[in-house]
């Protein structure tokens, strides 16, 4: 397993119906992320848009699964066997509708709740051993079917806050490349965006 190797993986759907929806925030941070830095993420490897880097004096290869949410896993566990990248260097971005709208939290392993493409990379890394950051999207009202909020898109007032929570997420990303997971759950778990 390489010490000096990062699997950042952005989790979302691919197509245009699904561009800028909730499951989406994902795709988002590693848009930022590539933009920053310059990254062809062109690529189609892994069932994925791939691109790679060298940041902060490590190897980052970036994904966009292409295999819809509920089959995450086969993109992460091909780009894991191809790189031999170790489960605490594998940094997935992901939407979380459990936590308040406004905040990012950080987690260093833990189950997958009720987010389907974290369930599905469980199961293919067969560990919960990897970090990962949430995005929260806001909470589904009780008239809506959970399926059809997290394919839905923002009001133009939550979109204001989601901005913020994107720009915190990035940080997050390169916090954890640069320093460490721990570290980086001190700086930013307590984060609260005001409206």
């Amino acid at each position: 397993m390489e010490d000096n190797i990062y699997l950042i993986v952005g989790l979302g759907n691919p197509g245009k119906n699904y561009v800028e929806t909730r499951h989406n925030v994902g795709y988002g941070v590693i848009d930022i992320l590539a933009e920053k830095y310059s990254i062809n993420m062109k690529k189609e490897k892994f069932k994925s848009f791939c691109g790679q880097i060298n940041m902060f004096g490590k190897k980052c290869v970036f994904l966009k699964p292409l295999t819809y949410m509920n089959l995450s896993g086969e993109a992460v566990i091909d780009a894991v066997n191809y790189f031999k990248i170790k489960p605490e260097n594998i940094i997935v971005v992901l939407d979380d509708i459990d936590i308040p709208f406004g905040t990012v939290r950080i987690k260093k392993k833990g189950s997958a709740g009720t987010h389907n493409g974290l369930r599905s990379i469980i199961y293919h890394l067969e560990t919960e051993n990897f970090p990962r950051v949430r995005i929260s999207v806001g909470k589904c009202p009780d008239y809506m079917d959970l399926k059809d909020f997290v394919l839905s898109r923002f009001s133009s007032s939550e979109e204001k806050i989601l901005k913020k929570e994107l720009e915190i997420a990035t940080d997050a990303v390169e916090e954890i490349i640069k320093s460490d997971v721990d570290k980086t759950m001190c700086k930013y778990n307590g984060m609260c965006i005001e409206e």
